[in-house]
């Protein structure tokens, strides 16, 4: 494969690794832990791994050869920058702990694992993927492990090959999953030990002992940057709205740090429409009246930032779709009837209120909103235009205005969905230190002989190598939540807090950007130069240091 200039320079850097885990490392144990939330019930579920110690590690003494460990790795969910890097910091770890250790990578997810589809991370391979983005080393999946017959066909292959340890690198769900199979396989007696690594672009996957998810800082510099770009041009032009939605259904985590970043017009906040029981017409509304308030100063052009999941937190739209998929799912021919015989069937038989909303939408979403459903029958939130949906209710209340008098201006809209262009982004030099610790201290867990446990990071506002490295029970970050009809333990996700000085110090100024135009355009991301440019965290993560 031939490579770019960037990639054969990038190929070079060296992650810094935290002092503590540049040698021989003892762990030291905290307090026992609880859950966030429904202790007893998870407590029962989960007997040999609830109620574990914080872990943290401190340099040791002289280094002593550990036994070969056979380790197996697994990349689970969407794409996140800097997957490589946690897979070569693990291979590091491993080898510091003994050089005949091996690694073996299961292929396209959790599934690989399963299916028992698997190569052997060498030397070689390795070498070419460090620093770079992607997850193609081994590939990614969604498979869900949470059957029986699924832990027993795993085990197989794990018995097969030796492996002794599985770090499973994913999101909430995939890392709920690994607490699930840890617990599995502590109760039969596997010796099996499983770990998790905290991964995430949406930025959802935190909270007091997790500060941040990998991705999130690369994803959310190469967003702003496209923002940025796109702020210059329409300052230059000075004749386009621009609607752009980002990444982020369960949480607004993406939008809010390129807000804080690129300082739009307009930043919508799910959390905040949600809290504040804002109808669909009132975020509209909103918008509308920034675009005849910047008018007037003629500046007929702005920039609006919308979460993806924004439609699922606005309640009389999330009361809707709830009461769609009741519907629907009643009305197994529903597809097949013409469009006009669909909207009069699906207006009389919803509640006053849904009906009243599924008929001031635009026809164009008020069909995906009933024809677009995933396996379970659900509406595809994610395939909403929620971008076009916004400019052209806009657009239809800018019109409304102007007849009463209280608008005179120009309004075209442009639209753009960022989302993909970020997952697999060369990692930044935060999220390339980050992943590769993560990895390895994910390596000296397995050394420790802990399983259940999330490889954890801390004090990540300060340079990697006075960061705090250690180990979380996976347990501790659990609820009890419904999925699929049924009470579950997930990880709880993690929302944008209103209260948090992230939000605070956005909404102290979101007035001034709304109608003095103070675009900030960041850039690309600098992988080289001084560190004031090249090492900084997230907006979000400096702010909420401060909260600490």
């Amino acid at each position: 494969m031939k490579k770019s200039a960037l990639q054969i320079a990038r190929a070079a850097y060296q992650p810094k690794l935290p002092v503590t885990l540049t040698g021989a490392v003892v762990a030291i144990e905290g307090e026992p832990t609880q859950s966030v939330a429904d202790q007893e019930e998870i407590k029962q579920l989960f007997p040999n791994t609830y109620g574990l110690p914080e872990l943290r590690f401190e340099k040791s003494g002289k280094q002593i050869a550990g036994k070969p460990v056979n380790v197996g790795v697994i990349l689970s969910g969407g794409q996140a920058p800097g997957g490589h890097n946690v897979i070569c910091g693990l291979f590091d770890g491993i080898k510091k702990i003994n050089k005949d250790s091996r690694l073996y990578g299961f292929l396209m997810g959790p599934g690989g694992l399963v299916d028992h589809n698997y190569i052997e991370l060498t030397a070689d391979i390795i070498d070419e993927y460090r620093n770079t983005g992607g997850f193609d080393i081994i590939g990614s999946g969604r498979t869900k492990l949470e059957k029986q017959e699924q832990f027993d066909k795993g085990l197989e292959i794990l018995k097969q090959l030796g492996i002794s340890a599985l770090v499973i690198i994913g999101g909430d769900d995939s890392n709920t999953n690994a607490a699930v199979l840890a617990e599995y396989y502590k109760n039969i007696g596997a010796g099996v030990q499983v770990i998790g690594c905290p991964k995430t672009i949406d930025g959802d996957l935190k909270n007091e002992v997790i500060e941040a998810s990998f991705g999130f800082d690369t994803a959310t510099k190469v967003y702003s940057e496209l923002i940025g770009n796109i702020q210059r041009d329409c300052f230059s032009a000075k004749k386009y709205w621009h609607f752009i939605k980002l990444m982020g259904r369960s949480a607004s985590h993406i939008a809010l740090e390129c807000a804080l970043q690129t300082q739009p017009n307009v930043c919508i906040v799910s959390e905040e429409v949600e809290a504040k029981n804002q109808t669909l017409q009132d975020v509209v509304n909103y918008i509308a009246d920034i675009v005849a308030k910047r008018a007037e100063n003629g500046n007929n052009f702005g920039t609006v930032l919308i979460p993806e999941g924004l439609i699922e937190f606005i309640p009389a739209m999330k009361n809707l779709i709830a009461e769609l998929n009741d519907l629907l799912a009643k009305t197994p021919d529903f597809a097949e009837w013409a469009p006009e015989k669909q909207r009069e069937f699906v207006i009389a038989n919803l509640s006053q209120n849904s009906a009243t909303v599924y008929a001031s939408l635009p026809a164009g979403v008020a069909r995906q909103l009933t024809l677009d459903r995933d396996p379970h029958g659900n509406v595809q939130v994610s395939l909403i235009e929620t971008e076009k949906l916004l400019s052209e209710m806009v657009g239809n209340r800018l019109k409304e205005m102007a007849k009463a008098g209280s608008y005179n201006g120009k309004f075209s809209p442009l639209h753009h969905f960022f989302g993909y262009e970020g997952r697999c982004a060369a990692p930044s030099n935060f999220d390339a230190d980050y992943c590769y610790a993560l990895g390895y201290n994910a390596a000296m867990l397995i050394n420790a002989g802990v399983t259940g446990y999330m490889s954890s990071l801390r004090n990540l506002t300060k340079p990697s190598v006075q960061w705090l490295a250690g180990g979380i029970p996976i347990s501790m970050m659990f609820n009890m939540e419904r999925r699929h009809g049924e009470m579950k333990p997930v990880i709880q996700k993690a929302l944008v807090r209103l209260e948090g000085t992230p939000f605070q110090r956005f909404a102290a100024k979101r007035d001034d950007w709304a109608l003095n135009t103070q675009y900030v355009f960041p850039g690309p991301i600098q992988y080289f130069g001084p560190a004031e440019v090249c090492d900084m965290p997230t907006k979000t993560l400096q702010y909420e240091h401060l909260d600490k």
